[in-house]
């Protein structure tokens, strides 16, 4: 496996310094492949905010205030994304596999205990109403995950 090129982080921050080591340090001591994953909830009536900021938004303003920032909107259509980046070891270009369930917000409706499942409605069921297994086949995870899988399974074959 190639060396991985040398590359100088410039900051005047020591507190800025000190996160970027923090956050790379795995990265240098697993000398190997890593799998990361972030998942996306876009409000396209808001310019696709949360976005990746939708753990802290819930976190914050729970079911309801996401409801509620789409009150004076007539769109309520939203993606859920995920994208998953691999990364077969240091020095080499993480690859990404992003899978996209277009839906719509709307109140909460079935179980509240997994993330925003209870406000995302996908062909008129919320995650949180449906079937475990038939949701895993459409999610945005279940679909990055087959295209993640695909790619390891096309690297089999060669």
């Amino acid at each position: 496996m190639a060396t991985p090129p040398t590359v100088k982080f410039i900051t005047g921050n020591a507190n800025k310094l000190r996160e970027v080591k923090a956050i790379l340090e795995p990265a240098i001591t697993i000398q190997g492949p890593v799998l990361v994953e972030d998942t996306c909830l876009c409000f396209k009536a808001l310019g696709d905010l949360p976005g990746p900021y939708i753990k802290w938004f819930m976190e914050s303003i729970g079911h309801q205030g996401l409801n509620n920032l789409l009150v004076a909107y007539e769109d309520k259509s939203a993606d859920a994304v995920c994208t998953f980046a691999y990364s077969p070891g240091p020095g080499s270009e993480p690859l990404l596999f992003q899978g996209r369930t277009r839906g719509k917000i709307v109140p909460p409706r079935g179980p509240v205990d997994f993330g925003w499942d209870a406000i995302f409605e996908y062909n008129g069921q919320t995650y949180a109403e449906m079937d475990k297994a038939a949701k895993n086949k459409i999610s945005h995870r279940g679909l990055a995950l087959a295209k993640l899988q695909d790619w390891f399974a096309q690297q089999r074959a060669e």
